[in-house]
């Protein structure tokens, strides 16, 4: 006779019920049998089971087709999986999955019948990414078998999966699901419940954010979604990824965060409701913040909102040589853009050795191009060559645009825009690569507001492919189509915003670092587990923490202070571990210590 789950260690897990066989059941169903594991897949629908077979004999045939398996072991593969319609075909299971709709009351229907015919000893699991574990375990005849397995779409590729316990979870049910992860080669990292848990905890606020700033009209969806990819790193835009995951299970998942924690930025926003209820829930509908070939395709169509590809109404003024004011890596990655495009650049810092040293930083960069053979070194040598350094901000006199890269420092940049009116020529376009002050004020310190414009380039900007161009309320239409042209000649991609703080990228990326830090805060997860559970699950070049230790945390806490300020949302202020850090002087990987320890240089 099996005894409860709580009085024995489990033996491994060797069959398996996955209820709930759409894409992402079927998708465990194919690594659990990867694994040598005996999979029962279940579905009310015979046509769903059948389709679910379909879809293994056709990704196992691709398999082979690559090389990546034998026809002997897709045969193998594909007889270990069996389906049923009826969750008495999971009676000799070890360990059921549950993946039906995110509802509780059909996920809670599961689990009573499931206490009727599988053993006392036997796991429950479910792959909610959004319903508390605790509240479907506590339904349950035996709660201490229930937790959470979270796979993560597409389940074969993704290597992340969130073990979610609840205060009645078992130690042994816990430890056999993580060593099965461990066996599937799965990333497991251990989460407590709570709504979104790690990675969707982080990464749907982050898309609510962006649905709401679209909703606005502050910037269009091609603009947000190629800021984040190019000024992130990231493998899709933010409302793509609300596409493809479905804005009807968005606004499920964002509804059960905002119960939990009333929190503002996880209130849907309105423009989910919307389109879910009118039908538009992203690929699979057809139609969704984009419109697609078909329903089910990744084909984005044009509609209406697509941006036409004629060129600008209003022309631009001619632009031959740049100022770039300042002696950081920022000014000296801008000023080697500008020279690598053929224009010719005026480097002004502080003093003649200020603007030198940084002219010698462009020409170890150039070197280093030249050994990497991406340029040769008659071609550095030109480019190097197109570039005056000076002490003073009077050599501006002829530029037809000048980029200010100094401090961020409102009264230090008004005081140079002030300079620059006076010294540059009538006519030249003055911007600010600002990354969260106000563009108007530095305008305002001018003469001619209209001629002044945000050009926000990414760190380091030889590399970054990003500018976002941030006109003011007084910016003239032609110094807009100006910096457009610019950023096409220096083959960067311009995305639009207007002027309010953090202007796309940091208005969308701070607040999920905040977020991160709070879960880190309020130790619900380790700083290793939330770096992990961002880049095996979200996708992203680098974990929360890590990228916080390199943008420095005191910036981060500026760019925090100044998006609170601006839009006085409770949410937005800053974590106070994060102004702890800042105040005891670790800023990250410049001061050795931050969230983690460095390495002296």
């Amino acid at each position: 006779m099996a005894t409860p789950l709580s009085d024995t260690p489990l033996s491994p897990l060797r069959t398996i019920a996955v209820v709930g066989l759409g894409t992402m059941g079927t998708g465990i169903a194919e690594v659990l049998a990867a694994a040598g594991r005996d999979v029962v897949g279940i579905d009310i629908s015979e046509a769903q089971a059948a389709k679910c077979v379909a879809a293994l004999e056709a990704s196992t045939a691709r398999a082979v087709e690559r090389g990546r398996l034998t026809g002997e072991q897709r045969e193998e593969l594909l007889a270990r999986v069996t389906t049923a319609t009826g969750l008495s075909a999971a009676a000799d299971a070890d360990l059921v999955i549950e993946v039906a709709p995110e509802s509780y009351e059909i996920k809670q229907q599961i689990f009573r019948e499931l206490d009727g015919v599988v053993r006392p000893d036997t796991v429950l699991a479910t792959g909610t990414n959004a319903l508390s574990v605790t509240r479907l375990a506590a339904d349950s005849a035996h709660p201490e078998r229930v937790l959470g397995m979270h796979f993560f779409n597409p389940a074969p590729a993704m290597k992340l999966v969130e073990v979610v316990s609840s205060v009645l979870t078992a130690p042994a049910a816990v430890t056999a699901v993580t060593n099965l992860a461990l066996d599937l080669g799965k990333e497991p990292v251990a989460v407590g419940d709570r709504p979104g848990f790690v990675a969707d905890g982080l990464l749907f606020g982050y898309l609510n954010q962006a649905a709401a700033m679209y909703e606005a009209n502050y910037a269009s969806r091609e603009d947000i979604d190629a800021a984040m990819r190019l000024g992130c790193g990231l493998p899709m835009g933010p409302l793509a990824l609300l596409d493809l995951i479905g804005i009807d299970t968005a606004r499920t998942v964002l509804e059960a965060m905002y119960a939990a924690s009333r929190d503002r930025l996880h209130a849907p926003a309105p423009v989910l409701k919307q389109l879910s209820e009118a039908g538009l829930t992203g690929r699979k509908a057809g139609r969704g913040f984009y419109t697609y070939a078909a329903p089910g395709s990744g084909t984005v169509v044009g509609d209406a909102l697509t941006p036409r590809e004629d060129g600008p109404s209003v022309a631009g003024r001619p632009v031959r040589s740049v100022g770039v004011a300042g002696s950081g890596t920022m000014a000296s990655g801008i000023a080697e853009v500008f020279a690598k495009a053929g224009f010719e650049v005026v480097l002004a810092a502080r003093s003649e050795e200020k603007a030198q040293a940084a002219k010698a930083r462009i020409g170890k960069s150039l070197s280093r191009s030249v050994d990497k053979s991406r340029m040769t070194a008659e071609a550095a040598a030109g480019t190097l060559d197109l570039i005056r350094a000076t002490g003073t901000y009077d050599d501006f006199a002829d530029v037809d645009l000048a980029v200010e890269a100094v401090a961020e420092d409102l009264e230090v940049k008004r005081q140079l825009f002030a300079t620059l009116d006076k010294v540059c020529k009538p006519g030249a376009v003055l911007a600010t690569t600002t990354s969260s002050l106000p563009v108007v004020a530095c305008a305002r310190a001018t003469s001619r507001p209209q001629d002044v414009i945000g050009m926000h380039f990414f760190n380091p900007a030889p590399a970054m492919k990003l500018v976002e161009v941030v006109r003011t309320v007084l910016t003239g239409d032609d110094v807009h189509a100006t910096v457009r042209e610019v950023c096409a000649r220096i083959r960067k991609h311009a995305v639009d915003c207007g002027d309010r703080a953090g202007f796309i990228v940091n208005a969308l990326l701070f607040p999920y670092l905040n977020n991160a830090i709070k879960m880190v805060q309020e130790h619900y997860a380790t700083l290793d587990d939330i770096d992990a559970a961002m880049k095996l699950g979200g996708g992203y070049p680098m974990g929360p923490f890590e990228l916080l230790d390199v943008v420095g945390l005191d910036v981060s806490l500026a760019i925090e202070k100044v998006l609170h300020r601006e839009f006085r949302d409770p949410g937005l202020a800053p974590a106070p571990l994060l102004e702890h850090l800042v105040a005891a002087g670790c800023l990250g990987r410049k001061t050795g210590r931050g969230f983690r320890e460095y390495a002296k240089r």
